[in-house]
């Protein structure tokens, strides 16, 4: 080998290792730039925007257009429950869509909220649950067919729900039957977050123990809800895992919602409200877990509720529709009379 196939080959030598034994990794000695992907996929992503679709489900007069508001910091959906008790009852649950556009240093969140008011409000609230089932389908419905027409969309509208907040009362005793039959169904279509409603309501040792009450629950009627055990943990870090742990051993998280800013007798401005027996400071973990719920819905888990309403509730409807679809016209086909030859 002459000497300039030497300099050569030094100038370009690279550290091999392999990557799970198998696919062969290289360290360049000089710096390529390609790891500036991530920002250019950045740059391209926030002048896009992002869209997330909550939908809220409770009964009413549990606070769910306040907490919502409280989330956010900003009043975006007005209470679509009674104003009085002799307002007429809703007949059936209905679905009302707010949509806002969000923007928080330079990035662009289109949030659409899905309320759900009338849900659990009848007499018999017997397949109450099917207007919101419906919706959730009939959104995915839709994106599969965008996705598959000829001439389809650059960017599809994304209107599928990525997150279902669910509302429980403060019972103190647990699930409702229609809880059970409705949290059954939503934990099979998309992403559930169970949520204690006006946790104010309880004390500390009852929350703890409520909140035990409905661990047990969820286990017991193999209640799957995110952020989920065995997704993607194969792809975490230790670290992400035992995150999605310790969330986990939150669930539900107890929670307290106010949009009013109040400034205590020492001059700090917190969220709160104030009552006969006291202050309440929302953002005050030692008395509800608001800011858990906070960090976890939008500063931590945000984009993997997108992703994983992608890769595994729409996926899996994707294929069942799809191998529906295949089958149907196989029959349709073997039922097809054969032509005869001469």
């Amino acid at each position: 080998m002459s000497a300039s196939d030497n300099n050569l080959n030094n100038s370009v030598h690279m550290n091999n290792t392999t990557l799970n034994g198998d696919t062969p990794v290289s360290h360049p000695s000089n710096y390529v730039g390609f790891d500036t992907i991530t920002t250019q996929i950045e740059s391209r992503l926030v002048k896009r925007g992002f869209t997330f679709n909550i939908m809220m489900v409770g009964y009413s007069g549990l606070g769910k257009s306040t907490l919502i508001n409280t989330l956010f910091s900003s009043h975006m959906v007005d209470s679509n429950g009674r104003d009085t008790i002799d307002e007429p009852v809703d007949r059936t649950t209905e679905i009302k869509v707010t949509s806002h556009s969000l923007i928080e240093n330079n990035v662009k969140l289109n949030l659409n909220l899905i309320d759900t008011p009338g849900f659990g409000d009848q007499l018999n609230n017997d397949k109450s649950w099917e207007p919101i089932l419906k919706y959730i389908k009939d959104q995915q419905n839709q994106f599969l067919r965008r996705e598959l027409n000829a001439s389809r969309e650059k960017f599809i509208k994304d209107t599928r729900v990525h997150c279902v907040l669910y509302f429980i009362q403060p019972n103190g005793y647990g699930l409702k039957a229609l809880d059970i039959q409705v949290l059954k169904r939503l934990t099979e279509v998309c992403n559930v977050i169970p949520i204690i409603a006006k946790a104010d309501t309880l004390t500390l040792d009852e929350r703890t123990k409520f909140k035990k009450i409905l661990q047990d629950q969820f286990k017991y009627y193999n209640l799957k809800m995110y952020p989920y055990e065995n997704s993607y943990d194969d792809e975490l870090t230790e670290d992400e895992v035992q995150f999605n742990n310790d969330i986990r051993s939150l669930l539900p998280f107890a929670v307290i919602g106010s949009e009013n800013i109040i400034t205590t007798d020492e001059g700090e401005t917190i969220r709160g409200r104030r009552t006969k027996w006291g202050l309440i400071n929302v953002e005050d973990v030692t008395q509800c877990e608001f800011v858990y719920l906070r960090d976890f819905l939008t500063r931590t888990h945000l984009f993997d509720l997108i992703e994983t309403t992608s890769l595994v509730h729409y996926e899996t409807f994707r294929t069942r529709q799809l191998t529906f679809l295949r089958e149907n016209a196989s029959a349709r086909n073997s039922q097809m009379p054969q032509a005869t030859q001469q």
